[in-house]
Parts: structure tokens; sequence; C-alpha cells
């Protein structure tokens, strides 16, 4: 399904080197692109998608190559209705399992709630493998009165 006629779908990819002083970049883009829908957007929903964003980058920095090189591939797809994130890797996959809760605060350690983070802030979360290997994640935030 198409964009109605008059508005078009803007789209970016970005590759970056899996490396944590990159992730920045991938911020800044979405910032750039998300901000044709200033006044739609929130400062809040904006921060929102970023965070969302910056675990999702984490992640298949974190876990994807060990400790190898290795790029992540990320696209923003910035519809009239919503925004769709995809961030992917060719490392090692992996799958999204459920959260389980620690028995008590005592067992939380950090990092491993990135997806759940991501969960929170999207309206739409998938996690997939890739058919040459590696994982891909996508995120989307519906531009509702919620996000205004």
């Amino acid at each position: 399904m198409g964009a109605p006629e008059g508005e078009q779908i803007r789209m970016v990819h970005l590759t970056i080197p899996a490396k944590a002083e990159y992730i920045g970049l991938g911020r800044l883009a979405l910032s750039g692109l998300v901000r044709v829908h200033e006044g739609v957007l929130t400062d809040e929903v904006i921060a929102d998608l970023k965070l969302a964003l910056t675990e999702a980058c984490t992640n298949a920095v974190r876990h994807a190559y060990e400790g190898g090189d290795g790029v992540v591939e990320l696209s923003y797809e910035l519809h009239p209705d919503k925004v769709v994130v995809e961030v992917a890797d060719d490392g090692n996959g992996f799958e999204a399992h459920p959260i389980a809760q620690p028995a008590d605060e005592d067992e939380l350690v950090e990092g491993g709630l990135g997806i759940a983070i991501i969960r929170a802030l999207a309206d739409e979360f998938h996690v997939s493998a890739r058919e040459r290997g590696g994982s891909s994640l996508r995120f989307v935030k519906h531009l509702t009165a919620t996000a205004v």
C-alpha cells in the first residue's frame, strides 16, 4: 500500500561500522528525518525513537560479531502515518526471547533490557533471522493523536 497521492515516503539507508562510537550517526540521521514531521511529533516521541534505535544498534554492536569487524545497516522510512526503523547485521543471529522476571531486584544486571525497552516504546516490533545470516530488528511508531 503506497502513500496517498501527493504524499511521499522518505527513505534513508545508512551503513555504519559495528562500533559503539558510530551509533550517534544513526541517531543524527533519525533526528533529521523525523524533523520533517516537526510540529507533529513531540520531543518526547522523538527521544523515544532515538532511544529505541540506540538500544537496537547497541545489541548489534555488542552481540553480532563477537569482537570482529562488521557493519550495521540502518533503514529509516518516514510515511505520512508512521516511522519505520530497521537495524540489521550479518553477524551471529539471535532470537528475541520474552524477558524473564527476576526473583528479586538483586538479580537485575546491566544489559539485557534493550529488547524490552524497544517493545515498550514502539507500536510494532519484529526480530527475524536474515537469509544471508545475521538478524534484522524492525520497529514502527504510528503517528497518531498520541504521538502529537
